[in-house]
């Protein structure tokens, strides 16, 4: 794979940045399968997070699934809008944000859903390569967090 640095004729599948690109891609198509088109990945993300963490502030949030501030926000308000979430105002002009009874239903509603689709993704691997490329996988995450334009801070 080691290629001439000066060699123009580089093979795009051969490239991380591509295969990745086509990954989320493939990895988002996959979901909308999947669990329908109600909610996307990033909702998701930020529900999930929300049931894991009740009443965390929107700038945590952001910061644990690696968004951005005014993502965040506009995402909030969606979620808030369908009647899954809750914002609250807090000092200093933040928010704290809330699951509904009808956003935990639709969270319960995925569960099934969401098993599936992982065994989908990885169905055409062998087990210990499904171990490998989610090592890999979290591996480059994190070693690569800080080149985010929004990196995760968990705590």
């Amino acid at each position: 794979m080691k290629k001439n640095p000066s060699d123009l004729s580089l093979d795009l599948y051969e490239q991380p940045g591509h295969l990745i690109r086509r990954a989320h891609q493939i990895a988002v198509s996959m979901f909308h399968e999947e669990l329908g088109r109600d909610v996307t990945p990033v909702q998701y993300a930020i529900l999930r997070m929300l049931q894991e963490t009740p009443g965390i502030d929107q700038v945590t949030l952001a910061l644990k699934v690696g968004l951005d501030n005014s993502t965040a926000a506009d995402i909030a308000r969606r979620l808030e809008a369908k009647g899954w979430i809750v914002r609250e105002m807090l000092p200093r002009r933040q928010r704290r944000l809330v699951l509904t009874e009808a956003g935990t239903q639709m969270l319960s509603g995925f569960v099934t859903g969401v098993h599936q689709l992982s065994a989908n993704m990885l169905s055409s691997l062998e087990a210990d390569e499904q171990l490998e490329l989610i090592r890999l996988l979290q591996k480059f995450v994190h070693i690569n967090n800080d080149q985010s334009r929004a990196p995760v801070r968990p705590d």
